[in-house]
């Protein structure tokens, strides 16, 4: 039961933030792009010396275990979340944890507002910027959020359903939980992903974008370009593609979602269909 999940307060990641998480979507009895989301896990777990402790195979099976039991089948998302472990103390030292580490499976019932998804969202640029790997390399899905939380508490009272980040050169980069694209003169443009997670929803629209001959570029543009765009949108494993129709307060586009965004978003249901299999 819900109320009876818990773990312990000397968790290195409560403590100090010191893990690792996927956000999955179970869709039809299956989790799509999963080898994609455990090869960013492991390789992120790499990158901190973390050791998970369990195989990738062993891992498959304790997210569809949880699923299982809960009778779970679709229109679920599981958050997978990994830290070092309990440690004897509150302290930053790795050596402090004692045993090994704690895996976290939260599997849910959640599917994205159609309202949301049919009328768009609105962003707001957040003075706080994204980070270069010199501080924090911002392709591990790490679970120090905080950044990103600030950069959600300044759009939230400026009106606005989200935050665009700009990476320290004052390019666009992100947004605090998805990625961002927008349509410029009929090119499909998103950042040059030094500066992001490299989102697995993000990876599939590139792809298909490139097989399907529609015009696509990951590169450094400024908000003059977010602002002249025809279409926007974000991008995220739970909500898929949603349009963005403001940002700082200027309209993009007509203000609704675009052809290219709608073209795209069918694409991408496609290939989550095609992963998954029959």
């Amino acid at each position: 039961m819900r109320h009876e999940a818990k773990i312990s307060v000397f968790d290195s990641g409560f403590l100090v933030g010191d893990g690792i998480w996927e956000g999955i979507r179970l869709h039809k009895g299956k989790f799509a792009f999963l080898d994609r989301h455990l090869d960013r896990l492991y390789a992120g777990a790499a990158a901190i010396d973390l050791d998970i402790g369990l195989a990738r195979d062993e891992l498959s099976t304790a997210l569809n275990t949880t699923v299982e039991r809960n009778s779970m089948r679709d229109a679920v998302h599981v958050r997978l979340m990994v830290t070092r472990g309990d440690k004897t103390t509150p302290s930053q030292h790795p050596s402090n944890c004692a045993g090994g580490p704690n895996i976290v499976i939260i599997a849910e019932h959640k599917t994205a507002d159609p309202d949301v998804r049919r009328n768009g969202i609105t962003l707001f640029t957040a003075t706080v910027r994204r980070p270069g790997p010199e501080i924090l390399d911002q392709r591990l899905n790490c679970h120090s959020k905080l950044h990103e939380v600030i950069a959600l508490i300044q759009a939230n009272k400026a009106g606005a359903d989200e935050a665009l980040m700009l990476d320290p050169t004052g390019a666009v980069a992100t947004c605090n939980a998805t990625n961002f694209f927008c349509v410029n003169s009929g090119k499909l443009l998103t950042s040059s992903g030094h500066y992001n997670l490299n989102g697995i929803t993000r990876q599939v629209v590139l792809e298909v974008a490139r097989l399907n001959d529609i015009p696509c570029a990951e590169q450094s543009f400024s908000l003059t370009d977010v602002y002249s765009s025809s279409e926007a949108f974000v991008t995220g494993t739970f909500g898929g593609l949603t349009p963005v129709i403001e940002v700082d307060g200027r309209l993009i586009g007509s203000g609704t979602e675009g052809p290219t965004t709608r073209r795209l978003r069918d694409l991408y249901e496609s290939a989550v269909d095609a992963d998954i299999g029959p």
